[in-house]
């Protein structure tokens, strides 16, 4: 919009990608800090009694308890507009990394509202179970794949998968919308269980996006000699990029340990679906799993104990999901949430070695 518009006038300061990037940053940083306050003392208001913590939990946490949820709803809100300013309008790709935004945000919204509404984190009370939030998020992500592979110019071959340390193209066929299920609802639900302690899910995805922003940049121009397809017209992702990574920094700022207010299912499950998608247009899902690894590894613990606990009837982990293994086995949330963030700043470099060749 913005861009448009001063380009109109004659005035190209916000044509490249990396100045829409900064801008874009900066109004959603700015929104989160100027609104920050307020809405965490509303969201108290109307919560109540806030977010239920687990009974089962470390017991450390049960300190949390009146700690008001749903800052998703913020983080969202100052992506939308930021985005709306800087991106353009002509361009469906950043619509279609919107869109999952907000579409995995309203199924997290509804398990906000159930827990709250419910005043317990049981699972089993959920407005939605987990098999219907499963299935909702498997039609979510193959819309998304559909509208991802009409996004690609036709002399790109979209279904298929693109190892970058090889240079190897696998063509998936119609397995690439099983695919989109695993990369686009298998993020959403690792960003979601990730976010568990203060400050961590936001560091790690932070992290994250700084090597899908420098995939970005490689992904579109031709001067840099790396391991990627071009795709020029992912720059329209630059403006988008920045108003996530603003949010996300911004909602930091208020939930850094002692936490605030918490993003909530709203928040990680809408960032996790607007990753995962984003991965998918920029044909980058093995540089994002790669990065990701850390929340990979959180997920995981969660599917380990549930199956090894069925079959041997003992626990695998002293509790799932990993960080909770930790904080049962002595040590602090804080020690907990930096070194897991420390092991994503690896990945995260291993990554970019796998984007470089």
């Amino acid at each position: 919009m913005i861009p448009q518009f001063l380009s109109s006038l004659g005035i190209n300061v916000l044509n490249s990608g990396m100045s829409q990037f900064i801008a874009s940053f900066a109004v959603s940083l700015a929104i989160m800090l100027a609104f920050g306050n307020g809405f965490i003392a509303g969201m108290r208001k109307l919560q109540g009694k806030g977010q239920p913590i687990r009974t089962d939990g470390p017991k450390a946490h049960q300190a949390k308890s009146g700690t008001p949820t749903m800052g998703g709803l913020l983080v969202i809100t100052a992506i939308l507009v930021s985005s709306a300013l800087f991106m353009d309008l002509g361009n469906s790709i950043p619509y279609i990394a919107l869109a999952a935004l907000v579409s995995f945000g309203v199924i997290g919204f509804i398990d906000d509202f159930g827990k709250i509404k419910r005043k317990t984190s049981d699972s089993s009370f959920a407005i939605l179970s987990g098999r219907s939030r499963l299935i909702i998020q498997g039609f979510l992500a193959v819309a998304l794949a559909f509208a991802v592979d009409a996004s690609f110019p036709a002399f790109v071959p979209s279904t298929s998968l693109l190892i970058p340390s090889l240079q190897l193209i696998i063509p998936l066929g119609i397995f690439y919308f099983i695919f989109a299920f695993f990369v686009i609802a298998g993020t959403a639900n690792a960003a979601n269980i990730t976010d568990g302690l203060d400050g961590m899910f936001s560091k790690i995805f932070l992290t994250i996006m700084f090597v899908m922003m420098t995939a970005l940049i490689a992904i579109t121009r031709l001067d840099f000699m790396l391991m990627a397809p071009y795709l020029p017209e992912t720059a329209a992702l630059f403006p988008v990029f920045g108003a996530v990574m603003g949010a996300t920094l911004g909602f930091l700022w208020f939930n850094s340990a002692p936490a605030q207010i918490f993003m909530g299912d709203t928040g990680s499950l809408a960032l996790g679906g607007f990753l995962g998608t984003s991965a998918m247009l920029m044909k980058s899902e093995i540089i994002m799993g790669v990065a990701a690894l850390m929340m990979v590894a959180i997920l995981a613990s969660s599917f380990l104990q549930i199956f090894y606990y069925k079959f041997t009837g003992k626990r695998l982990f002293k509790m799932a999901p990993l960080h909770h293994h930790f904080e049962l086995s002595g040590w602090k949330e804080s020690k907990v949430a930096e070194r897991f963030w420390i092991i994503t700043i690896l990945f995260g470099g291993l990554a970019l070695a796998l984007l470089r060749g």
